[in-house]
């Protein structure tokens, strides 16, 4: 993987990591105000959720270049 490559992951995590975090904390703040009387758990667990979901997706397009698809495997063997 070049080094380019790797930095568009890395991009792409970042955007993905700000996006999740942010609509997880948004959503935190709405369901604390609206719901739960102001407590600060929902903050917490929408931030949290967020950045799991990121890091989740962050990994396996990190992983994705080692490892082998379905279709890559088929089209390597020639059985009939």
């Amino acid at each position: 993987m070049s080094e380019k490559e790797l930095g568009k992951k890395w991009d792409r995590c970042l955007a993905d990591g700000a996006i999740k975090l942010g609509t997880g904390l948004g959503l935190g703040i709405v369901f604390s105000v609206l719901f739960f009387k102001r407590h600060t758990w929902p903050i917490s667990l929408g931030s949290g959720a967020g950045l799991g979901m990121a890091y989740a997706n962050c990994q396996n397009n990190l992983r994705s270049h080692y490892m082998l698809h379905r279709g890559d495997k088929q089209r390597g063997s020639t059985q009939c």
